[in-house]
């Protein structure tokens, strides 16, 4: 597998940037020029796809790693940023940021399945072996998840008001005279 460098890249931008994140860490910040397919996509956008050389990119390098294995068969010119989005902005290069850094939904989603596991397992040895029950509830909930590709949490938590869309002043809006949130 072929490997950039931050600096590579930098002073030879020919290829096509595939950033490989959710869409959510795309819009945190990504390198300019770069468009966003996720990882779980790849396979099924291959028509996005330029047919010379291809750079992927995710925060560290692993999910770009692991998405150039998924497009080895289709004989792409493939190269990996070594080091990701995080080896770019430590060079000092600049970023596209289009909304307030904040976590993805998958990320919300492991942090509050691990939480209530470890809530009800310490629960079940300090207070009663049936909250045992919750980290069984937990755990079948992922294997649903990923069964079916519907994750109830997911659906929750995409509700809540900190994952909800900002509303930015339009300049339509503002001719008109209405009010709009930031």
């Amino acid at each position: 597998m072929t490997t950039v460098t931050a600096t590579d890249l930098r002073n030879n931008p020919a290829a096509q940037l595939v950033d490989v994140r959710s869409p959510s860490e795309f819009a945190a910040g990504h390198i300019p020029g770069a468009i966003n397919i996720p990882m779980d996509q790849i396979e099924s956008r291959l028509a996005d796809l330029s047919s010379g050389p291809i750079v992927l990119i995710c925060q560290m390098g692993k999910r770009a790693r692991m998405t150039a294995n998924l497009l080895e068969p289709c004989q792409h010119q493939i190269a990996v940023l070594d080091g990701g989005t995080a080896a770019w902005i430590q060079a000092g290069f600049p970023v596209v940021s289009s909304v307030k850094t904040r976590w993805s939904l998958e990320r919300q989603v492991r942090l509050g399945a691990g939480l209530l596991v470890l809530v009800g397992t310490v629960l079940a040895l300090t207070v009663n072996p049936r909250w045992l029950f919750l980290s069984a509830f937990i755990g079948l909930g992922l294997t649903f998840a990923g069964l079916t590709d519907f994750c109830p949490m997911a659906e929750i938590l995409g509700k809540m008001p900190w994952n909800s869309r900002t509303h930015c002043k339009t300049p339509l809006a503002n001719a008109e005279g209405s009010k709009s949130t930031q």
